[in-house]
């Protein structure tokens, strides 16, 4: 039993420093293989001298694998720590003739320095850099500024001064928790709230700033608070008999919030406010901007000027070949240090930018049959406003009397985005980038194609998900920043010119290639004397830059701006992992848990009729259906996947006594037939669900093939 325990903690000792203690703190996390039976601390691994990250994040230990880690034991077991004199010390100091090697727990307690960056290197306590400030600056003790407990203002490896703010002094195990707390996007200069400067200083002297959110934003729901509209008449006299708390939408009672806090409402006839439009200001707002001196007349509200919103200019550094860990939104340190650029998630941002919807609603009219024609009308009307909420009333042509039926919004968005996916506007299979359609782009439609998406994404409409890698990152990250592949091109003259120059394997064939292709290389610009066969690759990247990017350079600048639209764009910038998800990437398909879980029960409703509910979903989900999940969704709701901020109003099911099931696409209600065995109720199921979605197809067909015969038509005669 004894032997046991002690070969436990064997396993469970750091096979650097020989430690068995867990203080993330000060050690970094313990992490340990099972299939390997190793066991590490992430900062001795990451100081250690002689290894480097070769393999991916989900390799080995954090990227490094676990051949690299037991060379570099072995290789440490062969050197002694001059601290501890034991064997295994695994980190030297990288200072010119110096041969002090050590542990990393040993050189803490010596008080040498590691620096967190770089080539993560490591200095003794004889040669660890110093903080050097003119003598007698200071006589009397400070307050560290985090703990606020007195020190002396003197520099020591126990005692930093900040490098932007002369008068600010930490205690360096202050800094460290701090650092680890804040992350990279938080951590900074206590006093003037300098990051780069403070930050490049700090890790100078050691201290491990991880790339990660802070330890505040991570927590569920901390923020939930903000989400919730203030509702409240705060005016000395309120005029309503309800109350203070009442609102009443599109009526004299409605509440307007400041608009410079928001903290502060007041009902419209409260305020003498003839309509929403008008801005108001609570009392002390008003006082400030009196008094502030900049006080200009209230205008009238507008939508923002979108060609104001700024583009964050994207830097990219080159890895090194020994990388922090990263959290999951610390891809780009560059891109997300400007600002509070942390992960979020897309649900998040996209509840937070439909923040600036108003309750006036607008009505669009939508021939679904045209469904494309009726949404540029609409789209393009002068009167049509994207921050008023949308609603929908579809409409038929060939309907002498002109009536006008309730529609689902999130089914009129839905298909308009399938639309724009299939349309000539966008080029490729699955993965699209844009085309270049000269006839789209005089009657600017890659404007309102950019306008719709961020409309359709800010509205509560589905996942996009054909945008390309490509495609997405010059939106995000700038076109400059971009480097296409063989995929993106999907013109088959293009793709085999760049496949026989790639596969050239000597000059003869590369030099044959380039006089065939003489005279497009000259007309694309991308005609270069070849010196050397490598040589190729440069001319294979400047034709696909040139075929993907440069090429259909005027409708991306279009296209980018109808994104700027409610601010969509400057939020793929500022949070791109996040829209990548749903730009990029379809939905996972739906499985019966989730469907189930996704549909309400709000009546009282038939047990039975319930039970048949599930196992038809189980029915489908084991493939004896011909229907799909995405069939019951769209039946229901009009969409195929569920929309990134959710449905509303949300789907429920109720059981009543008919043949057939009934889906309310308004209301995305389903109404289950009650039926005397699960035969008949599969078989009812089955058959109104798949003849209702096919004759909703058949209704639509008719339209998009002669539209696409007639744009196939103008597309030969340009």
């Amino acid at each position: 039993m004894k032997k046991c325990h002690i070969d436990v903690l064997e396993v469970l000792a750091c096979v650097f420093c020989r430690k068995n203690d867990d203080s993330p703190n000060k050690y970094g996390e313990k992490k340990t293989n099972e299939k390997w039976k190793l066991t590490v601390h992430y900062y001795c691994l990451l100081m250690s001298s002689g290894i480097w990250q070769r393999g991916k994040e989900e390799e080995g230990v954090y990227g490094f694998l676990i051949e690299d880690i037991r060379k570099e034991v072995n290789r440490a077991s062969k050197l002694k720590c001059c601290i501890c004199k034991r064997n295994g010390a695994s980190i030297g100091c990288v200072a010119p003739r110096c041969k002090r090697s050590y542990h990393y727990p040993c050189g803490l307690q010596r008080e040498c320095i590691f620096q967190f960056t770089g080539n993560f290197e490591s200095f003794c306590w004889k040669h660890r850099p110093v903080q050097i400030t003119p003598p007698n600056t200071y006589r009397d003790s400070l307050p560290c500024t985090i703990c606020l407990e007195f020190i002396e203002p003197i520099p020591t490896y126990n005692i930093l001064r900040s490098p932007c703010c002369k008068n600010a002094w930490f205690h360096r195990d202050c800094l460290q928790v701090q650092a680890i707390n804040a992350g990279v996007f938080f951590f900074r200069c206590t006093v003037c709230n300098n990051s780069d400067i403070f930050q490049e200083e700090m890790l100078r002297m050691g201290i491990h700033i991880p790339e990660k959110d802070a330890s505040w934003e991570l927590e569920e729901n901390a923020y939930q608070e903000l989400l919730q509209h203030y509702e409240r008449c705060d005016i000395r006299r309120c005029r309503c008999k309800e109350g203070r708390e009442y609102n009443a939408p599109n009526s004299k009672w409605e509440i307007k919030r400041c608009q410079c806090c928001g903290s502060s409402g007041t009902h419209l006839a409260c305020s003498s406010l003839q309509s929403w439009e008008q801005n108001w200001e609570c009392l002390e707002c008003r006082g400030i901007i009196y008094n502030s001196g900049d006080f200009q007349k209230p205008k009238k509200h507008t939508l923002p000027n979108s060609n104001s919103m700024g583009i964050n200019d994207c830097l990219l550094e080159e890895s090194s070949p020994k990388l922090l860990r990263q959290s999951p939104g610390a891809q780009s340190k560059d891109l997300l240090r400007q600002g509070s650029k942390f992960r979020r998630d897309i649900s998040t941002i996209l509840i937070e930018i439909g923040f600036q919807i108003k309750k006036k609603s607008k009505t669009l009219y939508i021939n679904k049959a045209n469904i494309w024609n009726s949404a540029l009308d609409g789209l393009k009307n002068q009167n049509f406003n994207p921050s008023c909420a949308l609603e929908v009333a579809y409409i038929n042509e060939n309907d002498k009397f002109g009536r006008e039926h309730p529609g689902s919004k999130q089914e009129f968005l839905s298909l308009l985005m399938q639309h724009l996916e299939n349309s000539s506007l966008f080029e490729g299979s699955l993965s699209k980038n844009l085309s270049l359609n000269s006839q789209a782009l005089k009657e600017n439609l890659y404007y309102e194609a950019g306008k719709m998406l961020a409309i359709s994404l800010v509205h509560g409409g589905p996942s996009p998900g054909f945008f390309s890698k490509t495609l997405f990152n010059c939106l995000a990250y700038g076109p400059e920043k971009t480097q296409p592949i063989l995929d993106d091109v999907s013109d088959f003259d293009v793709a085999q010119i760049i496949i026989r120059i790639n596969t050239a394997t000597n000059m003869d064939d590369l030099n044959s290639v380039i006089n065939e292709c003489y005279n497009y290389l000259k007309l694309t610009g991308c005609l270069k004397l070849i010196r050397t066969l490598s040589d190729k690759y440069h001319l294979v990247n400047d034709i696909l830059f040139y075929h993907v990017i440069k090429r259909v350079q005027a409708p991306f600048e279009s296209f980018k701006q109808g994104l700027k639209t409610l601010g969509v764009l400057e939020k793929i910038q500022t949070y791109p992992e996040a829209f990548c998800s749903i730009l990029c990437h379809k939905p996972e398909t739906l499985s019966a848990k989730v469907l189930s879980d996704l549909f309400a029960v709000h009546t009282l409703s038939d047990v039975q009729t319930l039970g048949f509910w599930n196992t038809y979903l189980q029915t489908i989900e084991g493939g004896k259906s011909a229907t799909t999940m995405e069939d019951i969704l769209i039946f229901a709701t009009g969409c195929s996947s569920i929309p990134p901020t959710g449905f509303k109003p949300t789907p429920s099911i109720e059981c009543l006594h008919m043949d057939f099931p009934i889906g309310n696409k308004c209301n995305n209600c389903l109404a289950l037939p009650i039926t005397n065995t699960y035969k008949e109720f599969q078989e009812n199921m089955d058959f109104a669900i798949r003849n209702t979605l096919r004759l909703e197809k058949e209704e639509s067909s008719h339209y998009t093939e002669q539209n696409l015969a007639i744009s196939s038509l103008l597309n030969k005669l340009l």
